[in-house]
């Protein structure tokens, strides 16, 4: 029996270079770190405490270092994560962040319930399966303090299209790397990312708003090559080298279909909720 690593991609020097460059592209297309709906700056301002948010599946610590740019030193950061193997050395870190060993699929430690102001997750579209969203969904919930907020990221793979600067563009290669790889692991082809305004809303947050966001080429062709690193992950981790081979043999067209204008594209949603007082 072949058993699935429990991360689907690899946490090394490759997938690195997937997520940062993603997460300026994600900023870009959505222009903000904290969706404008959620009050974060003044209240940093106002507040004798400070505010501490947690950054759910921090992974290289992007997501918290970029942000931490920009809001008052005092406002603390949890990155939260099963492993640590993609973060910097905590030296390189900020001294207003520190990182603690988290499963999301776990309800949380006593002393992180109702403990944070902001909950951001990102980016677990490949991580969860659709009926696991629920139950993780309420251990994130269970984290925020009354009246805070949490903010949840994700492209939504089921809205996967092929976009061409000619309709006459070859795409026959990309479809079948899109079968080889999602057919090695379910997590590959989530359908629950346009569900989750109305599972914020069954969970008991309000004030629920889903910013829905396509990319324009540009930036869009930018994404589908951070993308096209994923097929080389599941070559990488996979335990079928016929599976390895098919995707080696691939790639070479694969590029060439993308030099020639061709690339995947995803809508992508950011959905936030708040905690009611």
């Amino acid at each position: 029996m072949v058993v699935k690593p429990e991360y689907t991609f690899t946490r090394d020097l490759i997938d690195n270079n997937r997520v940062n460059p993603q997460h300026h592209l994600w900023i870009q297309l959505f222009g903000y770190h904290v969706h404008p709906a959620i009050p974060l700056l003044g209240r940093a301002a106002e507040n004798a405490k400070p505010l501490r948010i947690a950054d759910i599946g921090t992974g290289t610590d992007i997501w918290m270092t970029s942000l931490g740019e920009q809001i008052p030193d005092s406002v603390r950061f949890d990155g939260l994560d099963v492993s640590f193997d993609a973060a910097p050395p905590l030296q390189w870190l900020p001294s207003n962040i520190v990182l603690k060993k988290w499963n999301v699929r776990e309800p949380p430690p006593e002393e992180l319930v109702g403990a944070y102001e902001l909950v951001h997750i990102r980016n677990f579209a490949y991580v969860l399966q659709d009926a696991e969203v629920p139950n993780v969904l309420a251990h994130l919930v269970a984290l925020i303090k009354p009246g805070g907020y949490l903010q949840w990221g994700e492209p939504d793979v089921a809205s996967f299209r092929v976009e061409r600067t000619d309709p006459k563009n070859k795409v026959d290669t990309f479809m079948d790397l899109l079968k080889v790889s999602q057919g090695q692991d379910e997590r590959l082809a989530p359908a629950w990312i346009s569900k989750l305004p109305e599972t914020f809303e069954r969970s008991g947050l309000v004030n629920v708003e889903a910013d829905v966001e396509d990319a324009p080429p540009h930036p869009a062709l930018a994404m589908h090559e951070c993308n096209l690193v994923i097929h080389g992950l599941v070559a990488r981790q996979t335990q079928d080298t016929g599976v390895a081979e098919a995707i080696a043999q691939l790639m070479p067209e694969v590029e060439r279909e993308t030099r020639d204008g061709s690339c995947w594209a995803f809508t992508r949603w950011t959905v936030i909720g708040k905690k009611e007082t």
